[in-house]
């Protein structure tokens, strides 16, 4: 990639949206992280990502909310639930609210960035 993709990780967790950020970054992204879905909305009115990590029990809005919000408002953002919600339920519901991608915690940092430019890929595509 030759411009830096703008991701956004939206996470109630401290430590995981750290470890995404310190690592996506080492990968050549730009990044900003959100501890909830109201501090995200101010994150995209001046950083419009191209992809976003987003876990889904968050405090106050949860994610699927977001994402919805995500579809409306930021046309072209690539959406992967990153969540400790494993059940085929919980990922059928997800992907059919417009993420791209359903990923479980824990995960390979290395198979999330793959997921990551997969994404990215099929969005600069279209």
């Amino acid at each position: 990639m030759a411009d830096r993709a703008h991701l956004l990780v939206v996470d109630d967790e401290a430590g995981i949206r750290e470890m995404l950020s310190e690592y996506f970054a080492l990968h050549d992204f730009e990044v900003r992280s959100a501890p909830d879905a109201a501090s995200a909305r101010l994150v995209v009115s001046e950083f419009r990502p191209q992809l976003v990590f987003l876990d889904l029990n968050m405090p106050g809005e949860n994610g699927l909310s977001l994402a919805r919000w995500l579809r409306e408002n930021v046309p072209g953002c690539g959406i992967v639930m990153l969540t400790a919600m494993a059940d085929t339920v919980d990922r059928v519901v997800g992907l059919e609210l417009g993420a791209d991608d359903y990923v479980a915690k824990p995960c390979d940092l290395r198979e999330l960035l793959a997921r990551a430019r997969s994404v990215l890929r099929r969005i600069v595509r279209t």
